[in-house]
């Protein structure tokens, strides 16, 4: 492993490098490299970072309009399961001779 020492940056020749990057392992000078999580990452790898962290917030928002619709889905089924149970019940439930039979009743 090479010292930091006599170690150049990856894009600027003639500059001393200060820091490694963490996710490719170049060397690289002050204005090359930052600070991000923690560890000293290059331009390059962070914006590649930030391009997958744009492909999963697409992927979380698609899963969440899929996760929409199917939840509209159950809940229009259910409520067409209904509707067909109540057109089940007999015509003269919903004319009110069943409730006067109740009324009748001491």
């Amino acid at each position: 492993m090479s010292s930091l020492k006599v170690q150049r940056c990856f894009n600027h020749a003639n500059r001393e490098a200060v820091a490694r990057c963490a996710q490719c392992g170049n060397f690289f000078c002050r204005e090359c490299v930052t600070e991000h999580d923690g560890r000293m990452t290059c331009g390059r790898c962070l914006a590649s970072r930030s391009d997958t962290a744009r492909t999963f917030r697409f992927r979380s928002v698609l899963a969440g309009v899929v996760q929409l619709g199917l939840g509209l889905m159950i809940l229009w089924f259910c409520f067409f399961m209904a509707g067909r149970g109540l057109l089940l019940i007999p015509s003269s439930f919903h004319e009110g001779h069943i409730w006067r039979l109740f009324e009748e009743r001491p």
